[in-house]
């Protein structure tokens, strides 16, 4: 393919496009522009699954949370949003501009609050619409016509004026299939992720209750684990030091960087550290680098490892391993497998939080610290991957990101023939 920049423009209700391409409202692309029913339909035991915007991620539609609804409500549905291969569809609230083709490979199904773009299976125009929904151009269209306040959506009447840009059908269709080939490498990635991920619970789940090599196992409070290891709790002055957060008065905040990073519950956590965005002059307490720490208030149970010294709030506690007998990866590693187990120690009718008592008496196994140490390495080792493949992946996404900005809307033009 040859590419080369465009100089010729003409102004648009989009702004800038080149000189000979159109700007169509979807009503006069389409056959028909409309939405799924806006009643809700009761989950059946069998029948048809109904899907609404929450359940388009990633450019497919995610039937794994979607309830089933009977064939007389699925009937009645399609009187009015009927969906066909090569439809279109498009989430309308929450997060607005999702978008999907429908293939052949979906099972039947009915929908509920989601645009749907007909386009008489139509395949190229249908993947026109997926690349274009999502560039600038639309994005600027979708935030000028959102609605409500406390849940944003897009009215169906604006779906129908969406403005398209469209080369000319063998232009759309060089810029689909470059789309396409990054699309394609983004896929490629995501299943390497979702296997590595798959290698990564099964170790944990034989590393952390089987360990490596045992042969003998013994019953204990916790179930059956190797006959070497000790079952102990998390307060026994020989396994760690448990240290519960408490929030410092908000006029010692500060984004300045003055005094110790501040941080209290899931926002700053990342896949393994979390990230400081608040400084604290006055500490009340503090974790140590390298403690474990366990998010105790809402959301409760999520686990992360502290690189620096910092404050905590109340959110969070501390846990301080005794590093000649507990290592803290494999206390972050088992911890972070029994996250459900902290969900059910938690109190409280409105607001969930754990006890210090809770933590105190929290039962872990207690290989010996090589063993623990190796466990470790294995399982950081598997992280460190999945890291790496995640970084690829934002890469890709960045390329497909500065194409879709070029090529869209014409900045960059594909030469044809």
């Amino acid at each position: 393919m040859i590419f080369y920049n465009e100089i010729d423009f003409r102004e648009t209700s989009l702004g800038r496009v080149p000189k000979n391409w159109d700007v169509v409202p979807t009503e006069k692309l389409c056959t028909k522009v409309t939405d799924g029913t806006h009643d809700t339909p009761k989950p059946a035991d069998e029948g048809y699954f109904l899907v609404t915007s929450k359940h388009i991620k990633n450019g497919r539609i995610d039937f794994s949370e979607a309830y089933l609804i009977s064939k007389d409500d699925f009937d009645e549905t399609n009187k009015r949003s009927k969906v066909d291969a090569y439809d279109v569809l498009f989430s309308m609230i929450g997060t607005v501009g999702l978008t999907t083709v429908v293939t052949t490979e979906y099972p039947a199904f009915a929908i509920k609050n989601i645009g749907l773009f007909k386009t008489k299976t139509d395949k190229k125009l249908a993947n026109w619409l997926h690349y274009y929904f999502a560039s600038s151009f639309s994005q600027r269209y979708i935030q000028k016509n959102l609605k409500g306040t406390t849940q944003k959506y897009i009215p169906l009447y604006a779906l129908r004026k969406f403005p398209i840009v469209l080369p000319h059908p063998s232009e759309r269709q060089r810029i689909v299939e470059v789309l396409s080939v990054v699309d394609l490498a983004i896929g490629k990635v995501d299943e390497v992720i979702a296997k590595t991920e798959r290698l990564k619970k099964g170790l944990m789940q034989e590393l952390l209750t089987k360990g490596i090599g045992h042969k003998e196992f013994k019953d204990t409070r916790m179930g059956k684990t190797p006959k070497e290891w000790q079952v102990v709790r998390l307060g026994e002055k020989s396994v760690a030091d448990i240290v519960m957060g408490q929030s410092p008065p908000s006029s010692t905040y500060n984004k300045d960087g003055l005094g110790l990073p501040f941080l209290q519950g899931k926002m700053e956590f990342g896949e393994i550290f979390p990230s400081p965005t608040t400084y604290c002059s006055k500490p009340m307490k503090i974790a140590e680098s390298n403690d474990v720490l366990l998010s105790v208030r809402a959301p409760v149970g999520e686990v992360n490892i502290a690189p620096f010294r910092c404050c905590i709030g109340r959110g969070l506690t501390a846990i301080r391993a005794k590093m000649n007998n507990l290592h803290n990866v494999f206390l972050f590693y088992y911890l972070k497998s029994e996250g459900r187990r902290f969900e059910s120690l938690s109190t409280g009718s409105t607001f969930k939080a754990i006890r210090k008592k809770e933590i105190e008496t929290f039962s872990i196994p207690l290989p010996h610290l090589p063993e623990q140490q190796k466990i470790a390495e294995i399982l950081s080792t598997v992280d460190k991957k999945l890291e790496l493949e995640r970084e690829e992946k934002t890469k890709l996404e960045k390329i497909k990101r500065g194409l879709m900005d070029l090529l869209l809307t014409g900045k960059v033009r594909v030469k044809v023939d």
